[in-house]
Protein backbone atom coordinates (compact mmCIF):
# COMPACT_ATOMS: atom_id res chain seq x y z
CA UNK A 1 0.00 0.00 0.00
CA UNK A 2 2.90 2.45 1.14
CA UNK A 3 4.31 1.65 -2.77
CA UNK A 4 1.04 2.27 -4.31
CA UNK A 5 0.54 5.76 -2.10
CA UNK A 6 3.83 6.79 -3.71
CA UNK A 7 2.68 5.65 -7.34
CA UNK A 8 -0.28 7.88 -6.05
CA UNK A 9 1.82 11.06 -4.94
CA UNK A 10 4.31 11.10 -8.26
CA UNK A 11 1.18 10.87 -10.61
CA UNK A 12 -0.17 13.85 -8.61
CA UNK A 13 3.09 16.00 -8.59
CA UNK A 14 3.40 15.22 -12.26
CA UNK A 15 0.13 16.45 -13.29
CA UNK A 16 1.04 19.51 -11.35
CA UNK A 17 3.86 20.56 -12.74
CA UNK A 18 2.76 19.91 -16.68
CA UNK A 19 -0.16 22.34 -15.31
CA UNK A 20 1.61 25.31 -14.65
CA UNK A 21 3.83 24.95 -17.40
CA UNK A 22 0.60 25.07 -19.92
CA UNK A 23 -0.53 28.61 -18.15
CA UNK A 24 3.22 30.33 -18.33
CA UNK A 25 2.67 31.67 -21.86
CA UNK A 26 -0.24 33.99 -20.61
CA UNK A 27 2.31 36.16 -18.78
CA UNK A 28 4.10 36.85 -21.72
CA UNK A 29 0.83 37.52 -24.11
CA UNK A 30 -0.25 39.57 -21.09
CA UNK A 31 2.85 41.57 -21.16
CA UNK A 32 2.84 42.17 -24.94
CA UNK A 33 -1.08 43.52 -24.84
CA UNK A 34 0.69 45.71 -22.39
CA UNK A 35 3.35 46.91 -24.53
CA UNK A 36 0.49 47.41 -27.53
CA UNK A 37 -1.55 49.64 -25.06
CA UNK A 38 1.10 52.05 -24.04
CA UNK A 39 2.20 52.28 -27.85
CA UNK A 40 -1.07 53.49 -29.05
CA UNK A 41 -1.59 55.95 -26.03
CA UNK A 42 1.17 57.40 -26.94
CA UNK A 43 0.49 57.69 -31.23
CA UNK A 44 -2.80 59.01 -30.26
CA UNK A 45 -1.43 61.43 -27.99
CA UNK A 46 0.95 62.68 -30.92
CA UNK A 47 -1.88 62.39 -33.16
CA UNK A 48 -4.01 64.71 -31.31
CA UNK A 49 -3.29 68.37 -31.39
CA UNK A 50 -4.82 70.88 -28.99
CA UNK A 51 -6.58 72.50 -31.87
CA UNK A 52 -7.52 76.09 -29.35
CA UNK A 53 -3.77 76.17 -28.55
CA UNK A 54 -2.84 76.10 -31.97
CA UNK A 55 -5.81 78.85 -33.10
CA UNK A 56 -4.16 80.88 -30.14
CA UNK A 57 -0.24 80.32 -31.99
CA UNK A 58 -1.52 81.64 -35.64
CA UNK A 59 -3.49 84.61 -34.25
CA UNK A 60 -0.22 86.22 -32.21
CA UNK A 61 1.72 85.79 -34.88
CA UNK A 62 -0.59 87.31 -37.57
CA UNK A 63 -1.01 90.59 -35.01
CA UNK A 64 2.82 90.57 -34.86
CA UNK A 65 3.47 90.84 -38.51
CA UNK A 66 0.61 93.30 -39.59
CA UNK A 67 2.38 95.94 -38.51
CA UNK A 68 0.61 96.75 -34.85
CA UNK A 69 3.79 94.83 -33.11
CA UNK A 70 6.68 95.23 -35.47
CA UNK A 71 6.67 98.05 -38.13
CA UNK A 72 6.54 96.67 -41.82
CA UNK A 73 2.92 95.71 -42.59
CA UNK A 74 2.43 92.98 -45.20
CA UNK A 75 5.89 94.08 -46.81
CA UNK A 76 7.41 91.65 -43.93
CA UNK A 77 5.91 88.40 -45.11
CA UNK A 78 5.69 89.44 -48.87
CA UNK A 79 8.60 88.92 -50.88
CA UNK A 80 9.92 92.75 -50.93
CA UNK A 81 8.36 95.83 -50.10
CA UNK A 82 5.21 97.17 -51.48
CA UNK A 83 4.71 100.15 -54.13
CA UNK A 84 2.96 102.08 -51.19
CA UNK A 85 5.02 101.37 -48.65
CA UNK A 86 7.79 104.35 -49.03
CA UNK A 87 9.01 103.93 -44.97
CA UNK A 88 11.35 101.40 -45.70
CA UNK A 89 12.33 101.85 -49.46
CA UNK A 90 15.96 103.01 -49.97
CA UNK A 91 16.76 105.55 -53.22
CA UNK A 92 17.53 104.16 -56.40
CA UNK A 93 21.51 104.18 -57.06
CA UNK A 94 23.03 106.37 -60.03
CA UNK A 95 24.14 104.60 -62.69
CA UNK A 96 27.50 103.71 -63.18
CA UNK A 97 29.42 106.45 -65.30
CA UNK A 98 30.13 104.80 -69.10
CA UNK A 99 34.39 104.76 -69.10
CA UNK A 100 35.51 107.51 -71.52
CA UNK A 101 38.29 106.72 -73.76
CA UNK A 102 41.79 108.71 -72.51
CA UNK A 103 44.81 110.19 -74.93
CA UNK A 104 46.23 106.94 -73.63
CA UNK A 105 43.91 104.47 -74.25
CA UNK A 106 45.11 102.82 -77.30
CA UNK A 107 42.20 100.28 -77.76
CA UNK A 108 39.45 102.67 -78.29
CA UNK A 109 40.91 105.91 -79.69
CA UNK A 110 43.70 104.71 -81.36
CA UNK A 111 43.33 104.61 -85.22
CA UNK A 112 41.96 108.45 -85.28
CA UNK A 113 44.51 110.16 -83.11
CA UNK A 114 47.21 107.92 -85.40
CA UNK A 115 45.89 109.26 -88.62
CA UNK A 116 46.21 112.91 -87.44
CA UNK A 117 49.38 112.46 -85.63
CA UNK A 118 50.80 110.31 -88.66
CA UNK A 119 49.86 113.46 -91.32
CA UNK A 120 51.57 116.01 -88.53
CA UNK A 121 54.36 113.84 -88.96
CA UNK A 122 54.89 114.04 -92.48
CA UNK A 123 54.20 117.56 -92.57
CA UNK A 124 57.14 117.93 -90.10
CA UNK A 125 59.16 115.69 -91.97
CA UNK A 126 58.64 117.12 -94.85
CA UNK A 127 59.71 120.80 -93.57
CA UNK A 128 63.43 119.24 -92.30
CA UNK A 129 63.91 117.05 -95.28
CA UNK A 130 63.30 120.29 -97.19
CA UNK A 131 66.18 122.28 -95.40
CA UNK A 132 68.48 119.57 -95.33
CA UNK A 133 68.66 119.62 -99.23
CA UNK A 134 68.74 123.42 -99.04
CA UNK A 135 71.97 123.54 -96.94
CA UNK A 136 73.73 119.91 -98.31
CA UNK A 137 72.63 117.98 -95.52
CA UNK A 138 70.97 115.14 -96.54
CA UNK A 139 73.56 112.37 -95.72
CA UNK A 140 73.63 114.21 -92.20
CA UNK A 141 70.09 115.02 -91.15
CA UNK A 142 67.42 111.96 -91.82
CA UNK A 143 64.18 111.84 -90.61
CA UNK A 144 61.67 108.70 -90.08
CA UNK A 145 58.19 108.09 -89.57
CA UNK A 146 58.80 105.19 -86.55
CA UNK A 147 56.39 103.16 -84.22
CA UNK A 148 57.41 105.92 -81.40
CA UNK A 149 56.82 108.83 -83.12
CA UNK A 150 59.35 110.94 -85.64
CA UNK A 151 62.74 110.38 -85.35
CA UNK A 152 65.10 113.19 -86.72
CA UNK A 153 68.31 111.81 -86.84
CA UNK A 154 72.08 113.47 -86.80
CA UNK A 155 74.99 112.86 -87.22
CA UNK A 156 77.70 113.79 -84.51
CA UNK A 157 81.25 113.84 -86.42
CA UNK A 158 80.41 116.47 -88.95
CA UNK A 159 77.58 117.73 -87.39
CA UNK A 160 77.22 118.26 -84.09
CA UNK A 161 80.56 117.07 -82.36
CA UNK A 162 84.16 116.07 -82.64
CA UNK A 163 84.97 112.63 -81.87
CA UNK A 164 84.78 111.86 -78.03
CA UNK A 165 83.48 115.40 -77.43
CA UNK A 166 80.29 116.84 -76.12
CA UNK A 167 80.62 120.01 -76.79
CA UNK A 168 78.83 121.40 -80.04
CA UNK A 169 80.62 122.40 -83.30
CA UNK A 170 79.73 125.83 -84.75
CA UNK A 171 78.35 124.49 -87.65
CA UNK A 172 75.63 122.43 -85.24
CA UNK A 173 74.21 126.17 -84.29
CA UNK A 174 71.71 126.42 -87.70
CA UNK A 175 70.84 123.39 -87.36
CA UNK A 176 69.99 123.18 -84.14
CA UNK A 177 68.62 126.57 -84.56
CA UNK A 178 66.24 125.60 -87.37
CA UNK A 179 65.48 122.02 -85.61
CA UNK A 180 64.04 124.36 -82.22
CA UNK A 181 62.20 126.75 -84.46
CA UNK A 182 60.23 123.52 -85.54
CA UNK A 183 59.77 122.16 -81.80
CA UNK A 184 58.53 125.56 -80.69
CA UNK A 185 55.96 125.36 -83.12
CA UNK A 186 54.45 121.97 -82.92
CA UNK A 187 54.28 122.76 -79.29
CA UNK A 188 52.11 119.26 -78.70
CA UNK A 189 54.49 116.42 -78.37
CA UNK A 190 56.69 115.39 -75.73
CA UNK A 191 60.67 115.38 -77.18
CA UNK A 192 62.88 112.77 -75.97
CA UNK A 193 66.82 113.22 -77.13
CA UNK A 194 68.54 110.67 -77.34
CA UNK A 195 72.77 110.02 -76.97
CA UNK A 196 74.44 107.04 -79.35
CA UNK A 197 77.95 105.88 -80.03
CA UNK A 198 79.40 102.90 -81.82
CA UNK A 199 81.49 100.27 -79.88
CA UNK A 200 84.90 101.26 -79.75
CA UNK A 201 85.67 101.66 -76.07
CA UNK A 202 86.18 105.33 -74.73
CA UNK A 203 88.02 106.14 -71.75
CA UNK A 204 88.78 109.83 -70.54
CA UNK A 205 89.01 111.90 -67.32
CA UNK A 206 85.79 112.74 -68.43
CA UNK A 207 83.93 110.07 -70.18
CA UNK A 208 85.11 106.60 -69.01
CA UNK A 209 82.70 104.95 -71.07
CA UNK A 210 80.29 105.61 -73.65
CA UNK A 211 77.70 105.79 -71.47
CA UNK A 212 78.73 109.07 -70.27
CA UNK A 213 79.66 110.15 -73.28
CA UNK A 214 76.32 109.96 -75.18
CA UNK A 215 74.22 110.91 -72.17
CA UNK A 216 76.54 114.09 -72.00
CA UNK A 217 75.54 114.73 -75.64
CA UNK A 218 71.83 114.66 -75.72
CA UNK A 219 71.97 116.48 -72.59
CA UNK A 220 74.28 119.44 -74.31
CA UNK A 221 71.46 119.27 -77.23
CA UNK A 222 68.36 119.49 -74.03
CA UNK A 223 70.36 122.54 -73.11
CA UNK A 224 70.80 124.22 -76.36
CA UNK A 225 66.49 123.45 -77.30
CA UNK A 226 65.94 125.10 -73.69
CA UNK A 227 67.87 128.25 -74.41
CA UNK A 228 66.56 128.61 -77.91
CA UNK A 229 62.65 128.54 -75.96
CA UNK A 230 61.41 124.89 -76.54
CA UNK A 231 59.53 124.36 -72.98
CA UNK A 232 61.74 122.65 -70.83
CA UNK A 233 58.89 120.85 -69.46
CA UNK A 234 58.73 118.46 -72.94
CA UNK A 235 61.84 117.53 -73.18
CA UNK A 236 64.09 114.68 -71.75
CA UNK A 237 67.50 113.23 -72.75
CA UNK A 238 68.99 109.19 -72.69
CA UNK A 239 72.22 108.22 -73.52
CA UNK A 240 72.02 103.92 -74.97
CA UNK A 241 75.94 103.94 -75.39
CA UNK A 242 76.59 101.28 -77.79
CA UNK A 243 73.52 99.10 -77.70
CA UNK A 244 70.93 100.61 -80.72
CA UNK A 245 73.05 100.56 -83.68
CA UNK A 246 71.63 101.86 -87.04
CA UNK A 247 74.32 100.54 -89.66
CA UNK A 248 77.19 97.57 -88.85
CA UNK A 249 80.20 98.53 -86.28
CA UNK A 250 82.62 96.71 -88.51
CA UNK A 251 83.04 99.16 -90.85
CA UNK A 252 84.46 103.11 -90.72
CA UNK A 253 81.29 104.43 -92.87
CA UNK A 254 78.76 102.20 -90.11
CA UNK A 255 80.54 103.34 -87.04
CA UNK A 256 80.12 106.79 -88.37
CA UNK A 257 76.19 106.16 -88.64
CA UNK A 258 76.20 105.07 -85.27
CA UNK A 259 77.56 107.78 -83.76
CA UNK A 260 74.50 109.95 -83.68
CA UNK A 261 71.78 111.86 -81.41
CA UNK A 262 68.14 111.36 -82.29
CA UNK A 263 65.65 114.08 -81.77
CA UNK A 264 62.10 111.97 -80.97
CA UNK A 265 58.82 114.04 -80.76
CA UNK A 266 56.92 110.89 -79.38
CA UNK A 267 53.52 110.01 -79.31
CA UNK A 268 50.72 110.46 -78.13
CA UNK A 269 49.12 107.60 -77.73
CA UNK A 270 51.64 105.33 -76.51
CA UNK A 271 53.65 105.23 -73.64
CA UNK A 272 57.09 105.93 -74.35
CA UNK A 273 58.98 102.28 -73.94
CA UNK A 274 62.31 103.92 -72.25
CA UNK A 275 63.48 100.67 -71.11
CA UNK A 276 63.68 98.90 -74.09
CA UNK A 277 65.41 99.43 -77.20
CA UNK A 278 64.14 102.59 -78.90
CA UNK A 279 62.84 102.14 -82.33
CA UNK A 280 65.21 102.57 -85.31
CA UNK A 281 62.72 102.57 -89.05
Amino acid sequence: MSARGGNRRRRRGGAHGEHENEERWLLTYSDMITLLMALFIVMFSIANVNTSKFEQLRESLREAFSGKILPGGKSIRDTGASDTDTSTRQAPEPPIPAIQPTVGDTSLSRERPSRSEDEEFRRLKRQIDAYARRHGLSRDIQTVIARRGLVVRLLTDRVLFDPGEAVLKPRSGPILGRLAAVLKAERRHPIMVEGHTDNVPIESARFPTNWELSTARASTVVRYFIRAGVQPGRLGAAGYAYLHPVASNASAAGRSRNRRVEVVLLRLNQAYESSGAPATG
